[in-house]
């Protein structure tokens, strides 16, 4: 993990002057055992500013498109299963631990400001209702 003493000083004092939001309320859901759900990846790894990505994708399909001083793609390049796991998901799937692996998967790009993320959050948390997804894998990167 990049820490901000590891950055350029301008990037590290734009990002430690972010401002944070706070929620008032805390989401709770239930809902089948995981053994059931429909399960999709939402991945900030950057895979192009913001994509649905189909479940069919192979590997050499998806890149990461933004460049930083700050981000090693060395993973990415080595196992794209590091910023997008749906090999370990269909595995997953196969042995029955979850029930469905979604058709479509998204990412963002992950060093967007939170406040300008929510209309596309909420955008996509329609389009994973539409698809009967109930559980979401977010691969920290």
């Amino acid at each position: 993990m990049t820490r901000l003493t590891d950055l350029p000083p301008a990037q590290a004092k734009r990002l430690a002057e972010l401002e944070c939001p706070e929620f008032t309320t805390r989401p709770w859901v239930s809902g089948p055992p995981l053994s059931r759900r429909r399960v999709a990846i939402v991945s900030s790894a950057g895979l192009v500013d913001y994509r649905a990505i189909p479940a069919a994708t192979k590997p050499d399909e998806l890149l990461i498109s933004h460049i930083s001083v700050n981000f090693d793609r060395t993973g990415f390049q080595e196992d794209w299963n590091v910023v997008f796991p749906l090999d370990r998901l269909c595995e997953l799937a196969a042995e029955g631990v979850i029930g469905k692996v979604a058709p479509i998967h998204y990412s963002f790009m992950g060093a967007t400001d939170p406040v300008q993320m929510e209309p596309y959050a909420r955008a996509l948390a329609e389009l994973l209702k539409q698809d009967s997804v109930d559980a979401v894998l977010l691969p920290p990167v």
